[in-house]
């Protein structure tokens, strides 16, 4: 049988960094509560919650796809990260340090992707 979603070093991380998202939105200013705060919270959350959905599917190919939408999801988190660094509603080391968690996530979605495209090949 496989590992469980819960077993994979992704979405460990991506929990981590949904998590982080959360205790930094909390911070941001009153007027983004349904603004910046909520659109990168919900892409933050979207990254494990496919990694998880994916994992859930009988093939290989379908799991692959789910792993496109969290990386989709990730790089849209990274983008909004860097809007919230730029209107000062984070830190520089703060952001700085979500973005290099963010990326080693990222790296380890393509390694999953490919090791999943090269199974398949």
């Amino acid at each position: 049988m496989s590992a469980s979603f819960k077993d994979l070093r992704v979405w460990q991380e991506a929990m981590k960094f949904a998590v982080e998202v959360y205790r930094v939105t909390a911070q941001f200013p009153r007027h983004e509560l349904y603004g910046l705060s909520q659109q990168l919270r919900r892409a933050a959350v979207s990254v494990p919650s496919n990694i998880a959905e994916g994992k859930g599917h009988r093939s290989d190919r379908e799991f692959g796809n789910f792993l496109l939408h969290a990386r989709r999801s990730l790089l849209e988190a990274q983008t909004q990260v860097m809007i919230a660094e730029e209107l000062q509603y984070l830190g520089s080391e703060e952001g700085q340090r979500i973005l290099a968690s963010a990326d080693a996530i990222g790296r380890s979605l393509n390694s999953l992707i490919n090791a999943l495209r090269e199974k398949a090949a």
